[in-house]
């Protein structure tokens, strides 16, 4: 398995892909959106009747199949969206991973699952 994703790769894929189909036509970004919606309910889907949180599917070679497909598409849909929108999806990960730091600190979020501010 990668350490690392090469996100340019999987964009310039995605856009080849696209292209040859002459679907860049239908990738608005409210389009992108919806679609990774639907991808993002299929996935819940596969979780949805689970009595264990989901840990039995990590047993069923079927549905793990099923959930990195799903996976796969939430990504490709989230990179084509990214692309489409100029954004660096690295930057903005990390900044909100600070964002988080700051309204989560580990001395009152720690065990915690509350929202922030339902902090005392």
């Amino acid at each position: 398995m990668s350490e690392s994703l090469d996100i340019e790769k999987i964009k310039n894929t995605l856009r080849k892909f696209s292209k040859e189909r002459d679907w860049q036509q239908f990738h608005s970004p409210k389009n992108l959106v919806m679609a990774l919606s639907v991808e993002v309910a299929e996935l819940v889907e596969i979780f949805q009747w689970s009595n264990d949180g989901g840990t039995e599917v990590l047993k069923n070679p079927k549905l793990r199949s099923d959930i990195e497909e799903e996976i796969a598409d939430v990504f490709n849909y989230l990179v084509k969206l990214v692309d489409l929108l100029g954004m660096d999806l690295e930057k903005a990960s990390l900044d909100k991973i600070v964002k988080n730091a700051k309204k989560y600190p580990i001395e009152k979020a720690r065990g915690e699952s509350k929202k922030y501010n339902d902090f005392d």
